[in-house]
């Protein structure tokens, strides 16, 4: 049995303020939805891992355990819930790509998810600050503090860059009109991202509310199979590489603006695909704020340390530029329900592969470049993707 896992379908709901009253109503919206895409039945189903943040969202917990309520085929499926931060998603991912690469199984169901939006606004910022170090970083705007600081360090040393910032954001809302699961389906210009006013008020620090994603409910579902199985199935997205490389979380005992755990992730990923920068086709990033996504450019070798805002004033993330940079709309556009973020960002990049993108496909996707990270660079996943069938 060929034990490398790839992608062999999924499914995600719209992302935004739903009707779906919990995160189990979630799950059961893209579980069988996901197995069905990919032409799989649930009682060849070997695995099951479930990613959701919780930490006080809902009161509901043990969620491996609700994905059975949904397809009760899946009764007797081994399930497990896993937690990494924002970077949940990939870590649900990764988990059940490492089982089906042990040889355990053929066939795994990967789900994530979050409902945000049943706790009241005031208290979802003291929530997100469980993937910091409370003992330093705890602060009244929750990350949007934490990132404003980011942004305030970077820009003593490197200038004042709100304008590239807006920037991003005006890019990635207008990619994000395209996209049908987005949370914000409308263009934003520049020049609205750079004003401050009553529809776009500071956060924290610099940050605007559009350098800032938004709190998102939504869920997302991949299957992924051992090559042998994946070759009988109708899509098949292969992983050249998969890297996955932890930081310091107190931000005092590193560099807070150098990324360096995104930086080693990259680079790792790179080497074990064998490929440079220039062979990819896009990039599907992790912009929860606008800062990150130009730190992240950094990161991923676009600019050079301090740099980064050249990339987008010279037009290279644009849609029909150089590297397209989260065509998707981003966390920015499409939202961030925190658990469904990484598995979110791989179904972005297996649709556009696929060819299955609808308005927002790339006219050349070859080759994809993921990064999805927890905290503030704390815990880092590159993929690397490309269609095997």
């Amino acid at each position: 049995m060929s034990q490398r896992a790839s992608i062999v379908g999924w499914s995600h709901t719209p992302f935004g303020k739903l009707d779906a009253p919990d995160v189990e109503s979630l799950i059961t919206m893209v579980s069988r939805n996901a197995l069905v895409h990919a032409g799989v039945a649930p009682k060849d189903v070997d695995y099951v891992c479930v990613g959701v943040f919780g930490n006080g969202l809902t009161p509901q917990g043990f969620e491996g355990g609700l994905v059975s309520l949904g397809v009760p085929e899946l009764r007797f499926t081994p399930a497990v819930h896993v937690e990494n931060a924002c970077a949940t998603g990939s870590a649900a991912l990764h988990t059940a790509m490492d089982f089906i690469e042990s040889g355990r199984g053929r066939i795994a169901l990967v789900i994530g998810d979050e409902k945000m939006t049943a706790l009241p606004s005031r208290e979802v910022p003291a929530v997100l600050l469980s993937g910091c170090y409370r003992k330093e970083e705890d602060n009244p705007q929750g990350f949007a503090g934490i990132f404003g600081r980011i942004a305030e360090e970077y820009f003593r040393r490197h200038g004042d860059h709100r304008e590239e910032l807006a920037m991003i954001a005006a890019k990635n809302h207008a990619n994000g009109v395209h996209n049908p699961y987005a949370h914000v389906r409308k263009a934003l210009d520049a020049d609205f991202c750079n004003t401050v006013s009553e529809r776009n008020p500071l956060v924290a620090g610099p940050l605007r509310r559009t350098d800032c994603s938004m709190v998102s409910d939504g869920a997302a579902a991949l299957v992924v199979a051992d090559e042998e199985t994946a070759a009988t199935l109708g899509r098949a997205i292969r992983f050249r590489a998969r890297t996955h490389v932890n930081d310091l979380l107190p931000l005092s005992r590193r560099d807070p603006i150098a990324f360096e755990g995104a930086r080693h992730a990259w680079d790792k990923a790179r080497a074990e695909a064998g490929i440079t920068l220039e062979d990819l086709s896009f990039v599907e990033t992790h912009d929860c704020f606008t800062v990150a996504e130009m730190l992240e450019y950094e990161a991923m070798g676009l600019a050079r340390p301090g740099e980064g805002w050249r990339v987008i004033r010279e037009g290279v993330t644009q849609r029909n530029g150089k590297l397209p940079v989260n065509v998707s709309g981003g966390l920015k556009a499409k939202g961030h329900p925190l658990g469904a973020t990484g598995v979110s960002m791989h179904v972005m990049a297996s649709m556009q592969l696929m060819g299955e993108a609808g308005d927002m496909q790339l006219p050349a996707a070859e080759l994809a470049g993921v990064f999805n990270m927890g905290g503030a660079a704390v815990t880092n996943y590159v993929s690397i993707l490309e269609r095997a069938k």
